[in-house]
């Protein structure tokens, strides 16, 4: 069964606390510490500061007993196998950001990819990553960790998929998801056949965007191919 995520209602003044499992609030401390340390702010003082997770001071003690973090001196030190565990919950989070405001243009993504990030294992985290063509940078400008999908690309690569209107006159594709701007749009892309799965060709991009599908031309407006998702085959 799944546990409970709450919020409390914080005292005046102060941010309220996130009610969480105890291994996601490790999770969200080793994060905010690896965050921290790039602002060149990591100091105990500053995370507690700013810290909306339950039982700051408790975790931090848990942590620095089981060997993840050091508190001594003043300044707090991820140590080797912490820096490992935060690097990857950062990677995963960035990725997830990427995810969801690339493909979905959805709001609230910081608050969809806080929880995604926490169910990515290392296989699908690289998938995504392959998917988002090995991204370095989340939509905020910060760095995403490199992972070991990366490290066999000297250079940026395309993602896998992309909308239709990133391809190039002649070339073939199959249609992986559609996000329309309404329903009714949908349908109507469905009517003519433009659905998940089926195998489109782009024949010009000017004056207007002409694609097959089968025997059939099809003209489409631009807004329209970028809201179908396709992968080159």
């Amino acid at each position: 069964m799944a546990q409970k995520t709450d919020i409390t209602e914080g005292k005046a003044g102060h941010p309220a606390l996130c009610v969480l499992p105890e291994i996601e609030r490790e999770d969200e401390l080793l994060e905010m510490m690896w965050t921290l340390r790039e602002d060149g702010k990591l100091t105990k003082d500053q995370l507690l500061e700013t810290c909306q997770v339950e039982g700051c001071e408790e975790i931090l003690a848990a942590l620095a007993k089981s060997a993840w973090i050091s508190t001594e001196p003043a300044a707090l030190t991820l140590l080797p196998k912490g820096e490992k565990r935060a690097r990857e919950l950062v990677r995963r989070h960035r990725l997830s950001l990427r995810l969801f405001y690339d493909l979905f243009s959805l709001d609230g993504a910081e608050a969809e990819a806080c929880k995604f990030e926490h169910i990515l294992s290392p296989e699908v985290t690289d998938s995504v990553c392959t998917l988002l063509g090995h991204p370095p940078h989340a939509p905020d400008g910060k760095p995403i960790p490199r992972g070991e999908c990366c490290a066999m690309f000297k250079q940026e690569v395309k993602p896998l998929v992309a909308p239709l209107a990133d391809l190039v006159p002649g070339e073939t594709a199959k249609i992986v998801f559609i996000t329309p701007g309404s329903h009714s749009r949908l349908d109507r892309l469905s009517a003519m056949g433009v659905v998940p799965g089926s195998q489109v060709k782009l024949h010009q991009k000017k004056p207007s965007y002409v694609i097959q599908l089968g025997e059939t031309m099809i003209a489409v407006d631009k807004e329209i191919t970028k809201e179908i998702f396709v992968k080159k085959l």
